[in-house]
C-alpha cells in the first residue's frame, strides 16, 4: 500500500505521459464529456451556448467566411462551432478525437440539412491535400500539448492553409496559472462517477512546474478490476510566449484577443487568443 501512495503522489516530468485517448475512447468517459459539450450552462467542454453563439458571429464577420470558404475546426467536438460555420455555405471540416463526439455532429448536420466533413481522428495524426483559409482550434486545446505536439502541429497549420489564411486559437493565460494551486484529493466515486459506471476510488494531484508554466492534474481510478492513470497536462502562455511560437512555424502575429469573440486583449484576462496568418 505504502509503493502504491507513492506512485499516486509521484511527480512526472513535464508532458511525460500523454493519455488523451482515456478521455476521448473510453465508451463510459466520452459519454461523460459529450454531455457536458452539450450542457449550455456550464464551460467545461465547451463554454456556455449564448459564449458560442456570441464567438461564432464574430468568427464568421472578422475571417468572412461565407460560400466558398474553406474552413477547417481541429477538436470541433459535437460541432458546435463547426455547424455555426456550415450554415453560411462555407466549406466546413471538422476534425475529433471522439467517435461519439462525430456521430452527434454528422448527426446534427444531417437534421439541419448540411454538408460538413467530419473526420474521427487525432488530429495530431490528420493529413489532407486540402487548403483552408481559416483554421479553429477553440476551447485551449492547443493547451494540452506538449512543445513538441504543438511544433509539429502548427507545422501542419502553416501547410494546410491557403496564403494569407489564418489560424485562430485560444489559450491560458499566465494569470491562470499563477492562480492554480498544488492539491491532493481523494474521493470515492470521485466527479460524481465521470471515470466509471462501477465503484471506484479517485486520487487527483495537482502539480504546478513554475518555469515551464505548466501544470498537471494527474487522476489515478482505483477499480476493482483495474487501476488508471490520465494525465491532464495544460501549458500556459503569454502573448511573447504564444507568438514565438507561431513566428517559429513562419507565421505573422496579426493580433492577440480576451477570448475567441474578439474581446480586445486585456492584461488581467484568464485566456487569451491569437490571429496569426501565413504570408
Amino acid at each position: 500500500m505504502f509503493k502504491q501512495l507513492e506512485a499516486i503522489n509521484s511527480k512526472p516530468a513535464p508532458f511525460e505521459f500523454y493519455t488523451a485517448a482515456e478521455l476521448w475512447t473510453d465508451d463510459h468517459t466520452s459519454k461523460q464529456m459529450l454531455a457536458y459539450h452539450l450542457n449550455e450552462n456550464i464551460d467545461l467542454s465547451s463554454r456556455k451556448r449564448a459564449f458560442i453563439e456570441r464567438s461564432a458571429a464574430w468568427i464568421i464577420s472578422h475571417f468572412g467566411v461565407c460560400p466558398g470558404k474553406q474552413i477547417a475546426d481541429f477538436g470541433c467536438g459535437p460541432g458546435l462551432y463547426a455547424n455555426r460555420f456550415a450554415e453560411t455555405a462555407a466549406d466546413v471540416t471538422g476534425i475529433d478525437f471522439s467517435e461519439r463526439s462525430i456521430q452527434y455532429a454528422r448527426n446534427t448536420a444531417t437534421e439541419k440539412g448540411l454538408v460538413i466533413d467530419y473526420i474521427h481522428q487525432n488530429y495530431l495524426e490528420f493529413d489532407t491535400e486540402k487548403q483552408f483559409d481559416l483554421i479553429t482550434m477553440i476551447f485551449c486545446d492547443f493547451c494540452a500539448l506538449s512543445p513538441t505536439q504543438r511544433k509539429n502541429l502548427l507545422a501542419k497549420f502553416f501547410e494546410f492553409l491557403n496564403q494569407g489564411g489564418a489560424v485562430l486559437l485560444d489559450v491560458h493565460s499566465l494569470n491562470t496559472f499563477n492562480n492554480r494551486s498544488e492539491i491532493a484529493t481523494y474521493e470515492k466515486n470521485q466527479l460524481a462517477g465521470f471515470w466509471s459506471a462501477d465503484d471506484y476510488f479517485g486520487f487527483l494531484n495537482t502539480f504546478k512546474y513554475a518555469e515551464e508554466k505548466v501544470t498537471l492534474d494527474k487522476y489515478t481510478i482505483i477499480e476493482k478490476e483495474r487501476t488508471r492513470v490520465v494525465y491532464n497536462w495544460l501549458q500556459y502562455f503569454s502573448r511573447e510566449t504564444l507568438g514565438r511560437e507561431f513566428e517559429a512555424a513562419g507565421f505573422n502575429v496579426e493580433t492577440f484577443y480576451s477570448d475567441v469573440a474578439g474581446t480586445p486583449f486585456s492584461e488581467a484576462s484568464a485566456d487569451l487568443a491569437i490571429v496569426a496568418r501565413k504570408p
